[in-house]
């Protein structure tokens, strides 16, 4: 029986673990993906990166790409609903990036997403998801540096068009190097429980051709150990869990390797904290850093004594030294 916590090959990368950090907008940067990986991340995803404005040379688009200074291996993930396109932002993203592998996003639930065409919306078009698929993977193949393509998808766009089978028959056919699922569909969004059962038929259908990446509802470490039991997933991927709670990786490692939870100390989860406003400071400035972390720091306090107190004072903070002097009460 593999073990809960293993290696993962995704084409011709092979990745030391299998817990993911979900693509993530206005989450999945690369300074909270560095905190990230420090946690115990193995892989991450970057947020979702228009195609569109990729090829327009917006500038802003292209920074989004930047990888983690501790990042061992990343993926950019792109989305856009024209085959051309995407293509061409598939090549510029090699150019630019030295990401390990290039994820197309068609799982994306968001309005302003789905009514161009792309997201999640393609999977009531299997048809057009492979053709973008292929279109994306003959670019990358084409280039001096081919790496693995992977596509995220949805399990349907409402109750009445469950669609995974078809759209991982398109992927694969297409040759994707890896597929994840996120076990809700589109009309959704995020609520309600994700159908793990679609994550385990779809380890079963693609029958180990490549390998499947379950996403949905892991909140806790114990949830990232029964996914992978309960469906046979190669790979976990936690999203809204790991939003300000990098620990969870720290957890969800320590977990599946020896069964126990760590606790995490009040002060060491600040300490990450001011860690990645650092970081977004420098990336970002002091004034769009501080914005930033106002909601991050909320949840980074979440579930500790004084934790609502905190959270009062942190929705005014305008500089590192608001936040410096917020929490100096907290942490002795």
């Amino acid at each position: 029986m593999k073990e809960l916590y293993h290696p993962v090959t995704i084409g011709n990368l092979t990745l030391g673990g299998n817990v993911f950090l979900a693509p993530m907008a206005d989450v999945s940067d690369s300074s909270y993906r560095s905190i990230c990986a420090e946690c115990g991340a193995d892989f991450a995803y970057t947020e979702l990166i228009s195609s569109e404005a990729l090829v327009r040379g917006n500038r802003k688009t292209i920074d989004m790409m930047v990888r983690a200074p501790n990042e061992k291996a990343y993926a950019v993930q792109i989305f856009g609903s024209a085959e051309a396109t995407m293509a061409d932002a598939a090549r510029i993203v090699l150019e630019k990036t030295d990401c390990e592998i290039l994820d197309i996003n068609c799982g994306c639930p968001v309005p302003k997403v789905t009514k161009t065409g792309a997201g999640s919306v393609l999977t009531k078009n299997p048809e057009k998801l492979y053709s973008i698929t292929k279109a994306v993977v003959s670019a990358v193949g084409e280039s001096a540096r081919p790496v693995p393509v992977t596509v995220k998808i949805r399990m349907g766009w409402d109750k009445n068009t469950i669609t995974w089978k078809e759209c991982a028959e398109a992927a694969v056919s297409a040759g994707a190097a890896a597929i994840a699922i996120h076990a809700r569909t589109t009309a959704q969004g995020y609520e309600g429980c994700a159908d793990w059962g679609v994550i385990k038929a779809l380890v079963d259908f693609v029958g180990g051709k490549i390998p499947v990446i379950g996403n949905g509802d892991i909140k806790s470490p114990e949830d990232a150990a029964r996914m992978i039991s309960e469906t046979g997933c190669d790979a976990v991927m936690v999203a809204r869990g790991a939003r300000g709670n990098p620990f969870i990786f720290t957890k969800i490692r320590e977990y599946l390797t020896t069964g126990v939870i760590p606790d995490i100390p009040l002060r060491t989860s600040i300490e990450a904290g001011f860690k990645e406003l650092g970081l977004l400071v420098g990336a970002f400035g002091e004034r769009a850093a501080c914005m930033k972390m106002r909601g991050r720091f909320s949840n980074y306090v979440k579930g500790f004594d004084g934790a609502k107190e905190i959270r009062l004072r942190i929705v005014g903070a305008n500089s590192v030294q608001d936040f410096q002097d917020i929490f100096k009460d907290f942490v002795s």
